[in-house]
């Protein structure tokens, strides 16, 4: 027992000899770690002073460190080296790196590196250069400094040998490689061993070279690199040298990895884990920069999970409920990780697999499927048709089938169904695709009938019609046929028609009754429609038809007086042909509800010009009795017929009385007959009309017209838009001869008044004719030659030139002659002078110059001058007149006499002088 310690403390000696005789005496200081000069063999570490004196005592070197050979990452630009760490520093191990060029070993780089404490034996250690490791050699050395103070010796140096030069081409450097957006980046050109490099370009675009390393290698650097706009993502880097050789590469830009996104996971059956993110920014699919996608699960001994770029999946792990993992995103520019941590349970969102639809009418069961078993997270499930319905439920079925009555659909109508499922509603699946489906028709009746009243007062027979409604627009129902019953003398009777028909005729008495009309169809269902026809009433009158009025483009708008006694509402009756007789087939009903007394009837259902009839009718427990009758166009024309006129046409001296026959409540007018127009023209002068506005009076009487005259009539039927067309007539008014007669007879009994009252004057007027229409005695003028003279005058005045004249004031005068001027001068009627009536016979309307004269004597040989002087001016003299003579013509005349004449023309006067010698 004793011996024990003296053995050890013999091996510690041993131990301690050895070292010191197998490491170098150094001074060093042991008392507070700072490193100073206390021996003439000791290198202060860079970066480390002394300020202190301290007891130096010998110490151990450490050995020098023994580093790996260099490896270069796929990066092109990562130098990574790795040696043995020395743990018997006290306080920590540090050491020196240097990396130089390898031809001259000039150092390029120096960092000191403190491991305080480092997990392994060995530590690795990775450098980024700026120039790519293929464009020059670079070494790497490393020693270690003990206690941080007792430097080791250097590592020999170890070197990573960049491209080699080959004899056929230039090398450019990188090639091919991914490259980081927005960065700067250093490329290289090795040249064959004694070729210099002239150029290199960058996407077409020339840099300025500089030397690296003392080979001849050549480079540029390119700033701030961006991704191309182009479709290919490349960009183009070329190398000229001395001999005229151009040389090219590709390289890539990206950028690094994006941390995964939205980082969520979901669970639809508890036995696969789906996990899903988003990338974040988007790559091109040009992008050289590929990625890739693993899956950790950080609480769990499985291994990485290759996964696709945007999804991965993984068994989930039995019994384990809460999972803690990581997504980490690679590529050649970095990584990216993104953790996430949940519980299954939570994460569980179900998958319907199978969704079953069974139709119905009104409603339809939708069933489906839950794909595993998720019984125990109590299943809500959603189901929802479109359109309009959506229901809850929760399915706890062990078989996962689960299945509703969907309710209150449209019958013959299109829906689609779709499901889906959460685990307490906490998280919804999917929706399943939707599923089409279609519910099945139901048919209803519309039910009409018209009543005809037989020969028998006991029996009728009505008409039964009928509408077959469809709601929905689904399908095309096939209808088989029509079941009809009814009852009479207490027997129901049943009668069968075809499915294209739409109505049936039924006898019965005169009593109530009830029938029935039931559409029969393959699937779906149908309705029964049901109408009462009332007992016959042998006082029931029939209500006036009333006028409607109608707008064009809002057809007609019906209202009528409600009645107490209506219990069910109004059904409206019209035929849509208007007034064509029987309207069986054409008979168009609309019922209206009860407390509504108005109808609109758009007018694109009626045709213009044609009369339409509604019949009104109330509904009651006991059938439909006629309420009111109206009538009316959707649009009245103008063309209507014209009328007929009786004949023959009564007349008289000053009027007209035209007759005429119209049937003005035809229904085949094209619009209501308001009154009549009558024209009347007489021939050559001006038309009147004469209105008649009762539609019903058919005759007029026109006063006032012109005896013995032709005048034309036209009578034409007036509508609210106008008269239509009209009928003509020519007729002639007679003659008034009581008239005529008085106009004759009454100068006539003047005449004879006049005669009696002055027949006791009878030779008083007798002798004063006598001196009016006589010639003087002895007076013999010959015709012809007065005639001829005169005729030739004219002609000769006709040939001077016309001036206009305003006013004439013609003189004739007849003189005698001088008295001292005639050898004897007599009267032709010895005893006698000419009377002052034949005077004033010859001299009325003129101004006389002097009275007739007669020569005495022997018969002379006149000269007849015609002279035509003509003065300009009234106001100029007289004397200034110029005298213009015409023509002598002589002839022979028992007499002679001088013919004056003046002519004044606006101012002017001309004076016409005739003598006869």
């Amino acid at each position: 027992m004793k011996r024990m310690p003296s053995s050890r403390t013999h091996f510690i000696n041993l131990l301690w000899l050895q070292l010191i005789f197998s490491m170098d005496l150094r001074g060093g200081c042991l008392d507070t770690g700072e490193f100073c000069s206390a021996s003439p063999n000791y290198t202060t570490p860079p970066n480390v002073s002394c300020n202190f004196t301290c007891v130096c005592v010998p110490v151990l070197q450490p050995l020098s460190p023994s580093i790996s050979h260099p490896r270069v990452d796929s990066d092109g630009r990562s130098l990574s080296v790795s040696w043995r760490v020395n743990h018997s520093s006290l306080v920590g191990d540090v050491y020196e790196i240097q990396i130089g060029l390898a031809e001259s070993h000039a150092v390029i780089y120096t960092r000191n590196l403190s491991l305080s404490s480092v997990d392994s034996d060995e530590y690795a250690w990775t450098w980024t250069s700026h120039v790519p490791l293929e464009c020059v050699d670079h070494s790497v050395r490393v020693r270690q400094f003990y206690n941080r103070s007792v430097p080791s010796p250097w590592s020999d140096w170890v070197t990573n040998y960049g491209a080699q030069a080959r004899q056929d081409k230039t090398q450019i450097f990188p090639s091919q490689r991914v490259l980081r957006e927005h960065t700067s980046a250093m490329f290289c050109c090795v040249p064959p061993r004694g070729v210099g490099v002239i150029g290199m370009a960058f996407n077409n675009r020339g840099y300025t070279l500089r030397s690296v390393g003392a080979t001849g290698v050549k480079a540029i650097t390119v700033h701030n690199l961006t991704i191309p706009t182009t479709p290919i993502k490349e960009l183009l880097l070329s190398c000229s040298d001395a001999r005229g050789k151009i040389n090219h590469t590709r390289n890539y830009i990206s950028f690094p990895p994006q941390r995964p996104g939205n980082l969520r996971c979901n669970t639809s059956d508890m036995i696969t884990v789906i996990c899903t993110w988003d990338s974040g920014r988007q790559r091109h699919l040009d992008d050289g920069n590929k990625q890739n996608h693993t899956l950790h699960i950080e609480n769990s001994d499985q291994n990485p999970i290759r996964c696709k770029p945007l999804s991965c999946s993984f068994p989930a792990v039995p019994q384990r409920e809460e999972y803690n993992i990581s997504v980490v995103v690679k590529d050649q520019l970095g990584e990216e990780t993104e953790s996430y941590s949940f519980n299954i349970s939570d994460r569980v969102s179900p998958v319907v697999v199978v969704v079953r639809v069974s139709p119905g009418v009104s409603h339809s069961t939708v069933s489906w499927v839950v794909r595993g078993n998720l019984t125990r997270l109590n299943l809500l499930c959603e189901v929802t048709t479109d359109p309009d319905s959506s229901t809850q439920l929760i399915c706890n079925n062990a078989s996962g089938h689960c299945e509703v009555e969907l309710e209150h659909l449209l019958p013959n109508t299109c829906y689609s169904a779709r499901a889906r499922c959460s685990a307490g509603g906490r998280l919804w699946g999917e929706w399943t695709q939707p599923i089409s489906f279609t519910t099945y028709p139901m048919v209803t009746l519309d039910v009409w009938r018209r009543i005809k009243q037989l020969s028998d007062p006991n029996t009728r027979q009505v008409t039964l019609l009928w509408t077959p409604h469809v709601p929905g627009s689904a399908a095309t129902v096939n209808i088989q046929g029509y079941v009809v019953q009814w009852s009479q003398g207490g027997q129901n009777r049943t009668e069968w028609k075809d499915g294209g028909q739409t109505q049936a005729e039924v006898s019965i008495d005169a009593g109530q009754h009830d029938l029935t009309v039931q559409a029969v169809v393959l699937t779906g269902s149908t309705v029964p429609a049901h109408i009462t026809v009332p007992q016959r009433d042998d006082g029931e009158t029939l209500p006036a038809k009333k006028r409607v009025s109608s707008n064009t483009a809002a057809g007609f708008n019906l209202s009528w007086d409600d009645a107490d006694t209506a219990t069910c509402g109004y059904t409206v009756e019209w035929c849509i042909l208007g007034h064509a007789v029987p309207c069986t087939d054409a008979v168009r009903w609309v019922k209206v509800l009860e407390g509504n007394n108005t109808l609109v009837l758009p007018a694109r259902h009626f045709k213009a010009g044609c009369r339409y009839t509604f019949n009104i009718y109330e509904c009651t427990e006991n059938g439909h009795r006629l309420l009111e009758a109206q009538t009316g166009y959707s649009q009245e024309l103008q063309s209507v017929k014209s009328p007929s006129l009786v004949e023959p046409v009564q007349s008289t001296s000053s009027s007209v009385t035209l007759e005429w026959s119209y049937d003005e409540d035809d229904p085949a007018h094209p619009a209501f007959i308001t009154g009549y127009l009558v024209t009347a023209q007489e021939v050559g002068s001006d038309q009147f009309n004469v209105s008649v506005a009762d539609p019903r009076r058919k005759s007029v009487t026109i006063e006032g017209l012109q005896q013995n005259q032709e005048y034309a009539f036209s009578v034409s039927a007036l509508t609210k838009e106008g008269p239509g067309e009209p009928t003509s007539i020519t007729i002639g008014t007679r003659t008034n001869y009581a008239a005529h007669l008085a106009k004759v007879l009454t100068p006539i009994l003047l005449l004879l008044g006049c005669i009696v009252l002055m027949w006791p004057q009878r030779k008083m007027l007798r002798s004063g004719l006598k001196e009016i229409f006589a010639y003087p005695a002895g007076m013999n003028i010959k015709t012809p030659e007065l005639d001829g003279f005169l005729h030739e005058a004219a002609e000769r005045l006709r040939s001077q030139q016309a001036e206009e004249c305003s006013s004439c004031d013609i003189e004739i005068l007849n003189t005698r002659p001088p008295l001292d001027e005639t050898t004897a001068l007599r009267d032709p009627d010895p005893g006698s002078q000419s009377s002052p009536s034949a005077r004033s016979l010859l001299q009325a309307d003129y101004c006389p110059q002097s009275v007739p004269a007669l020569w005495d004597g022997p018969a002379l040989h006149p000269i007849t001058c015609v002279t035509n002087e003509t003065y300009l001016h009234t106001g100029e003299d007289l004397s200034e007149a110029q005298e213009v003579p015409f023509t002598g013509i002589q002839s022979k005349f028992e007499s002679a006499s001088v013919l004056y004449a003046y002519i004044s023309i606006d101012g002017f006067k001309v004076k016409d002088q005739t003598q006869t010698c």
